[in-house]
């Protein structure tokens, strides 16, 4: 399946053949990583129905007396379609909660679907915290409540503590992701003005059994912090709450009912989420289906197989301010050219991640697009070198396009157009490039989401 919908303007808009090839092979390997991360893939890989009433998960047998599916995530309409193919008639009664803008993609025979909004949670987002909690509250000792879990769960779905208003956490998020923290600092906070997050969705559906599958959109996947952990043991507390705020110069920032909810956690004054040893979690079994790392994988052994290359996926834990993560990488690709280190030409190195963007302009962009044009400059004149990083989920930052590439002769186009790449570094203005030299890769909503996906290619 090609993913990249604008791969021919791309392969055409460079202005040598070995750019055009290195672009080539950069594309296809990046659209086979995507591959790679498909739900419906991993689902069918992870799950099979043994029998009415038994289903095995990962190697491990469950039974149940009624079956109740509920899914929420970038990835979770896609799940879903293979869930009800394996396992539709046994479903009891189920709710997938997906992206407002792929809604209309999902039709389903025994679930429910209902659209909400990302990156900014509304009103739609509790409507769908209160439709799950609905169903799992019906679910008794000899059920089994199966949850599908992908990134962009955090903002879908919500169930506030009383003390939280939907305009706190909306204004609350914003701030967070402006302010260049991480994925699990940004969901620490999360975490803690919620009563779904953090463990709390275990423990609704306790004493049910809970088995989540998860396609992981954090780095090192760890399971506490994917949508922010609905069914995991939370290990962060309100003091780590507290010192995120602090870190990030937000105490004063951040609304009254929110700063006074973490100081009075800190404290101890209000109960924490659930935590590793409770025995809710005797009952729950969670589960990771596909990952950065996996996509990378075979991404890589692709391009080996396809274009000979030497191949080296640097790491799938890369995190960092966007640009300066681009300058590392450019002078890696810029290594390898000038001396066959730590690769003999030609040679693809892979990596992926998620990396951070502190706002400081007002322009447009994402952290991909800001990543790769920081690359730019430090390729210039490398002929048969090319660059991209994009979103698995085909949306980087506030822009309808997945990422960006560069090449050798990147630098100058840009340079001819009068345009600057510092200024729009400065002015975190990314996507006014891209879009001026078309170069940005454009895949459409991808339905999955498995962090940032980056690959870099030297020819001899």
């Amino acid at each position: 399946m090609m993913y990249i919908k604008n791969l021919d303007k791309l392969l055409e808009n460079t202005r040598c053949s070995k750019c055009r090839k290195a672009r080539e092979i950069v594309l296809r390997t990046l659209n086979k990583a995507l591959e790679e991360a498909n739900p419906q893939k991993a689902v069918r890989k992870s799950l099979k129905k043994m029998r009415r009433g038994v289903i095995e998960v990962c190697d491990k047998l469950f039974s149940y007396r009624k079956l109740y599916v509920i899914g929420f995530g970038k990835a979770s309409g896609e799940m879903a379609l293979a869930i009800e193919e394996t396992i539709g008639e046994d479903i009891d009664k189920g709710i997938i909660i997906v992206p407002e803008n792929i809604a209309h993609r999902y039709k389903f025979k025994h679930l429910k679907t209902l659209a909400s909004t990302h990156p900014i949670p509304s009103i739609k987002s509790l409507k769908a915290g209160e439709e799950i909690v609905n169903i799992v509250q019906e679910a008794g000792a000899g059920d089994l409540v199966l949850v599908l879990i992908s990134g962009g769960g955090s903002a879908l779905v919500e169930v506030l503590r009383p003390q939280i208003t939907l305009d706190d956490l909306i204004e609350t998020t914003k701030l967070l992701l402006k302010s260049g923290a991480n994925i699990e600092e940004v969901n620490t906070v999360r975490k803690h003005l919620s009563l779904f997050k953090g463990g709390w969705l275990a423990k609704m559906i306790y004493p049910a059994k809970t088995v989540s599958l998860i396609i992981s959109d954090v780095v090192g996947d760890p399971i506490e912090f994917i949508a922010s952990g609905p069914t995991a043991p939370d290990t962060t507390t309100f003091k780590n709450a507290l010192d995120i705020l602090s870190m990030y110069d937000l105490v004063d920032k951040v609304p009254r009912n929110v700063l006074d909810l973490i100081v009075e956690g800190a404290k101890g004054l209000v109960e924490e989420t659930p935590k590793p040893g409770d025995e809710i979690f005797k009952k729950v079994f969670n589960f990771i289906i596909a990952s950065n790392k996996e996509s990378l994988e075979e991404a890589k052994k692709y391009a080996e197989k396809t274009y000979g290359l030497n191949a080296l996926i640097l790491t799938s834990r890369i995190r960092g301010e966007a640009r300066y993560v681009g300058l590392v990488i450019a002078s890696i690709l810029e290594e390898i050219f000038k001396e066959n280190i730590p690769l003999k030409k030609p040679a693809l190195i892979l990596a992926g991640g998620e990396t951070t963007v502190t706002v400081v302009g007002k322009g447009k962009g994402g952290r991909n697009q800001e990543l790769v044009l920081s690359a730019a400059k430090t390729i210039k004149g490398l002929d048969g070198v090319a660059f991209a990083s994009i979103g698995s989920d085909g949306i980087d930052g506030v822009t309808d396009v997945a990422g960006g590439i560069v090449d050798a002769h990147t630098f100058e186009k840009i340079r001819e157009k009068g345009l600057s790449i510092d200024e729009a570094l400065k002015n975190n203005d990314s996507y006014s490039i891209f879009s001026e030299i078309e170069d940005y890769v454009y895949t459409g909503p991808t339905g999955t989401n498995v962090n940032d996906l980056m690959a870099g290619v030297v020819l001899k």
